[in-house]
């Protein structure tokens, strides 16, 4: 079960005076059966740039499906939680792989499970515990209050702890070839 992320969101009243629209857990959880820990909480998405922040709608419901990259031109935050290596089933994480739409962007024959690319500018930044950052050659340990400008790399994320590492990500769609 992923710890609930409190997502406070804020707005415009009609006469144009700023207010708390909410203040409640994210909705849009998605949680690994299988694989204890394993789960990611979208915070926000916006669906293109420049973001639209008159419209008042939610950008996150529960029922919204989004693959591991944002929209096109759009972004995305999001909270990951990664249990210990030692935890994942192989089998949930082929699930995974396809229940998000994107199983190309994984490198399945690379030296770690986890490595994946996508076409994105990311700014990864860790919570809480702490994470290997894996690249195809180098690797470097993440502890709380680092931050990783990934910029359309082959990477992956590798936690030799023995509790779970939370990481905040922002991913922005970015130019690529």
């Amino acid at each position: 079960m992923a710890r609930p992320v409190r997502r406070i969101v804020t707005g415009h009243r009609a006469d144009g005076r700023s207010v708390i629209v909410s203040d409640s857990a994210a909705p849009n959880v998605h949680v690994v059966p299988g694989t204890p820990g394993l789960a990611g909480t979208v915070v926000w998405v916006a669906d293109k740039t420049p973001a639209d922040i008159a419209q008042q709608e939610e950008t996150a419901p529960a029922d919204r499906k989004l693959a591991i990259e944002p929209p096109r031109g759009g972004n995305v935050l999001r909270i990951a939680e990664f249990p210990p290596d030692n935890l994942y089933s192989r089998e949930e994480l082929d699930k995974f792989r396809r229940g998000i739409g994107s199983p190309e962007a994984f490198d399945t024959k690379a030296r770690h499970f986890f490595f994946h690319k996508t076409h994105t500018l990311d700014y990864a930044i860790v919570l809480e515990g702490e994470i290997w950052a894996m690249l195809d050659e180098g690797e470097t340990l993440m502890r709380p209050g680092d931050i990783l400008i990934q910029r359309g790399t082959n990477h992956a994320w590798s936690n030799r702890s023995d509790r779970i590492c939370r990481v905040a990500f922002v991913l922005i769609d970015a130019e690529h070839e």
